[in-house]
């Protein structure tokens, strides 16, 4: 059972920067892939980005390309999400998933799950 915990949530303004942390409990968590998903109020839960075991491989949904950035420490066992520039479109709740998969439809799917940290972008 891998545990994981989000932090790094809060309100900001539109434009600005912010990240997130995720510390994992599991001691193989270099073995995993890891990424964030996030959810807004009446939309389903959406992925956002994942990065391979090592860090080397990202991923990201088109509409935090360039504006998002995922990263790990695997000797902390923390993945990150730096987001720069927010939109209100941002807000959301943003999820920590460990042992990512990628189906052949291309969608990712954790195994595992933190209980959110709430962002809040406002104008």
């Amino acid at each position: 059972q891998v545990q994981v915990v989000e932090s790094g949530g809060g309100l900001v303004q539109a434009g600005s920067s912010l990240r997130l942390s995720c510390a994992a409990s599991e001691r193989t968590f270099s073995s995993l892939y890891m990424g964030w998903f996030r959810q807004a109020p009446g939309k389903e839960r959406e992925f956002v980005a994942a990065i391979s075991r090592s860090g080397v491989m990202t991923y990201y949904t088109d509409s935090v390309k360039g504006r998002f950035t995922i990263s790990r420490d695997n000797a902390k066992n923390t993945v990150y999400l730096q987001m720069s520039s927010l939109k209100l479109e941002d807000s959301a709740v943003y999820y920590c998933a460990a042992d990512l998969s990628r189906f052949a439809t291309g969608e990712w799917q954790g195994n595992y799950w933190g209980q959110g940290t709430q962002v809040t972008v406002s104008s």
